[in-house]
């Protein structure tokens, strides 16, 4: 592992040093889309169609983050259609396709501060990706923001049949990328994949918010984290 956050943002002593000795090896950076480059739309939009419905915003989410990979949406084994039929036979929640889903999409707020951070890393020659448990709502954001355009390659469960809670995804995508797992620099705020992810041999950072992000990034990358864009990128769908 390269490093990993603690609670306050800080690098965890003694990882700075083993840090700037092993940088030089990072060929590749993979990036998690929600919560990472943009705001984190899954959750946020469930806790409002929660909210909206009267439903219990904890309760609700547990049980659609489940539905969404056991229906086989997630890895486009099924339609949306047949994941939000599963949603409301499960939860008793009303409303259409529509309405549910634009509560999450609109929510998916790309943030130009981490887009830069991308630029920046692509210019200083790493190849940079995204790596994301997603559906097509990642392709109607896209089309809204062109925001795929700064990455030199885009992974999504749904196109690649397999999600980050099967381990070996990981070694999938460096082959793919053509790097070594030891090469690669993966960012998520999900504990579990930064652990699966470990277990295959990448180097990881568990992104905990962007400013803690910038600091531990600085270091490892002088100069990558200058100022971005200062308008947020929405999908329009």
């Amino acid at each position: 592992m390269l490093t990993s956050a603690d609670g306050m943002g800080r690098l965890k002593r003694g990882q700075k040093e083993r840090a700037m000795s092993t940088v030089s090896i990072v060929k590749a950076v993979l990036f998690d889309f929600g919560g990472v480059l943009a705001e984190e739309g899954f959750y946020e939009g469930l806790v409002a169609n929660a909210g909206k419905k009267r439903r219990d915003p904890g309760a609700f989410f547990k049980t659609v983050d489940t539905l969404i990979y056991e229906t086989g949406y997630l890895v486009g084994f099924a339609e949306e259609a047949a994941f939000w039929n599963a949603v409301r036979a499960a939860t008793g929640i009303t409303g259409s396709d529509q309405e549910l889903r634009q509560e999450i999409i609109s929510r998916f707020v790309v943030r130009p501060g981490m887009l830069s951070i991308v630029d920046n890393l692509r210019a200083r020659g790493l190849v940079v990706a995204m790596l994301s448990d997603q559906t097509n709502w990642l392709e109607e954001i896209d089309r809204g923001t062109g925001f795929f355009r700064r990455f030199d390659r885009v992974f999504n469960s749904f196109r690649l049949h397999k999600s980050k809670r099967d381990a070996s995804v990981f070694i999938d995508v460096c082959a793919a990328l053509g790097v070594k797992a030891a090469e690669t620099l993966f960012i998520d705020d999900n504990e579990s994949h930064i652990k699966r992810a470990e277990s295959q041999g990448l180097r990881t950072l568990h992104f905990t918010g962007v400013d803690a992000f910038g600091k531990q990034l600085e270091i490892l990358f002088p100069g990558t984290c200058r100022p971005g864009r200062e308008t947020a990128e929405r999908g329009q769908t």
